[in-house]
């Protein structure tokens, strides 16, 4: 599959599906506290999805079965919702959603304190979400791909952190993955030119220790291997000729 290139059209719908999911993002936020489950959120998460007219772009995406990626403490990616795993005062739970509004899709992650905790939970959730600013200072036409890719893994690392490599970013539109994949790293080559009109997922994906990872037994869910804490952080992102438009996080650069 190409990378696409948006019409007018076509911004326009994963405009909106962006600011949709923005909301879904923070009535998840509003409802996260200790002693709900993580099929809580997922239902919240769901019902917000539904309320707008659309789609989860995850249930069911390859035999997934929940709406949203509820991932706990050293819980990368793809945490599976279930009724029976508690959120307790001092996790760190990452929420990843994604829906598709008028056939587009638009994806979205963060990672949310519950009640107080660490500060080195606090530092590695605000070191993550930086990374992903310092990768979009380079999102723009003309620059390359791997310049995102080499800006994200350099921030994240110079503060001793591992930088999941077995894991990506990646392109999005009428498809919730499509071409580019995009690394969290610095990579030998350049990739491929920035044009106006890719619409790209970039998302961090960063720990308290090693980078390595294993999937566990249900296939889906992703943990670090030393059972240390992981964050995430992601937004759907518009390359245009100027400044990058974040399409999940109120348009513009925050």
């Amino acid at each position: 599959m190409a990378i696409t290139i948006k019409s007018e059209r076509e911004i326009e719908l994963m405009t909106q599906a962006g600011r949709i999911l923005e909301i879904v993002h923070e009535e998840m936020e509003k409802a996260l506290k200790p002693g709900m489950t993580t099929l809580d959120i997922d239902a919240i998460g769901e019902e917000v999805i539904r309320s707008y007219g659309c789609e989860p772009s995850f249930l069911n995406y390859n035999g997934y079965p929940a709406s949203i990626c509820v991932s706990v403490n050293e819980e990368v990616v793809h945490g599976i919702p279930s009724r029976n795993r508690i959120i307790q005062e001092g996790d760190i739970v990452s929420l990843d959603a994604g829906l598709i509004y008028k056939g587009y899709h638009s994806d979205a992650a963060r990672t949310h304190a519950v009640g107080e905790i660490s500060e080195e939970a606090k530092k590695l959730i605000e070191v993550t979400r930086q990374s992903f600013f310092e990768g979009i200072k380079y999102a723009k036409e003309g620059n390359y791909l791997f310049e995102i890719s080499g800006a994200i893994g350099r921030y994240a690392a110079g503060f001793g952190y591992g930088v999941v490599r077995e894991l990506c970013g990646h392109g999005i539109g009428t498809h919730l993955h499509e071409d580019p994949e995009i690394p969290n790293f610095p990579m030998m080559r350049r990739g491929p030119k920035l044009k106006a009109g890719m619409t790209l997922a970039i998302e961090p994906m960063i720990t308290l220790g090693t980078e390595k990872v294993r999937w566990l037994d249900d296939d889906w869910t992703v943990v670090t291997r030393d059972g240390k804490l992981s964050a995430h952080y992601e937004n759907t992102v518009l390359i245009t000729k100027g400044e990058p438009i974040l399409l999940t996080l109120g348009g513009k650069i925050k």
